[in-house]
């Protein structure tokens, strides 16, 4: 079995300016990709595990997350630090386009997106790792078993419960290869 480290996207990957969907409004996280080749050479898989609410809400359809998708993991690629895949999870309770207006198991903090990953790409849940920048993201990796979990300062608002959930608090992405470096 492979050991993985699973990504949000929004506040993580990139800087979160709130339903971000076209790449001229995509701006990675400095230190990302240099991270992201890190623990690719560390011999973990990246996954990207993202709720995108803004599908449900109507801001955005499926084709312009993917478009974008694709140049992300392009991006990743170019830098050495190819994604093993990207799970999105399109759903709301509270979404005006009623397809995606549902209650699901792959929103966070459900596990579905981790679980998923698991089982598509042989991935040991117990070796991996989470990298998240709110409570839920904590919430789902605590729910699918993994062996840590990384709450970064990048993204929404580092809250006392986050913090709680959360096997580390760090600055960002970039400060991930040293955290796993020094918890093995």
């Amino acid at each position: 079995m492979q050991k993985a480290v699973f990504l949000d996207r929004d506040g993580v990957i990139n800087v979160d300016h709130g339903y971000v969907h076209e790449i001229a409004s995509f701006e990675f996280v400095e230190g990302v990709l240099d991270a992201a080749r890190n623990l690719y050479q560390q011999g973990y898989l990246l996954v990207v595990v993202t709720n995108q609410s803004g599908i449900a809400r109507g801001y955005y359809d499926e084709s312009q997350f993917h478009q974008l998708t694709e140049w992300m993991k392009s991006e990743f690629q170019k830098a050495g630090a190819p994604l093993t895949a990207v799970y999105c999870c399109p759903h709301h309770p509270k979404g005006e386009i009623a397809k995606y207006a549902i209650e699901c198991q792959c929103r966070k903090p459900e596990p579905g997106m981790l679980k998923r990953a698991a089982d598509e790409h042989n991935i040991s849940l117990g070796s991996s790792y989470m990298v998240g920048d709110k409570a839920d993201d904590m919430r789902a990796a605590i729910a699918a078993g993994l062996k840590g979990q990384f709450l970064v300062r990048t993204g929404k608002s580092v809250t006392k419960e986050g913090a709680e959930l959360a096997s580390e608090v760090v600055d960002s992405l970039a400060d991930v290869p040293s955290a796993i470096s020094k918890a093995q």
